[in-house]
């Protein structure tokens, strides 16, 4: 039986205020890395669900989505000694919006050590520590003016009453 390809559904915030944009500093098996708000699709929501979500439990902060920026395919791939390697293809859907309040009392997600805003430069200048080549695609294309309509992903309902 031959095993059926698929990728890891991700979902991302693409956020700039002011000339500047909102990353996490994460901890991963490769050390802290650099990674726009996001994380993975979880079963019953939608792509624009999981986004909200993720940037609240990353960032403690409230976020709507305006545009689909985009949809993006990477392949990571991993080799820790003594360990089988891994080669991960990501299926990448970034949104943008705006940034709202700060839920008091929310902590940030686990792995996540805090949030800094960092320049288009700056985010250029520290391409060996982002968690994926994604992370510079996706601001520049942000800066390009990319956007598109929201309604562009459509989840069925059917989606949502497989909650498990």
């Amino acid at each position: 039986m031959s095993n059926r390809w698929s990728p890891s559904v991700t979902v991302a915030a693409i956020i700039e205020r002011a000339g500047r944009f909102l990353l996490v500093e994460e901890e991963t098996p490769e050390g802290l890395r650099l990674n726009n708000p996001a994380g993975h699709l979880e079963p019953g929501e939608s792509p624009l669900q999981g986004c909200v979500r993720e940037a609240l439990e990353e960032t403690a902060h409230r976020f709507t989505p305006t545009h689909l920026l985009g949809v993006y395919l990477s392949r990571f791939q991993r080799q820790r000694p003594g360990e089988p390697s891994q080669d991960i293809t990501y299926l990448r859907f970034a949104f943008t919006g705006e940034l709202g309040e700060r839920v008091a009392g929310r902590v940030l997600d686990a792995g996540i050590l805090r949030t800094v805003w960092l320049t288009p430069d700056d985010i250029r200048a520290s391409q060996e520590r982002h968690r994926s080549p994604l992370v510079l695609r996706c601001m520049e294309d942000h800066l390009r003016g990319l956007r598109h309509p929201l309604d562009l992903v459509y989840t069925d309902a059917s989606v949502h009453s497989s909650r498990r």
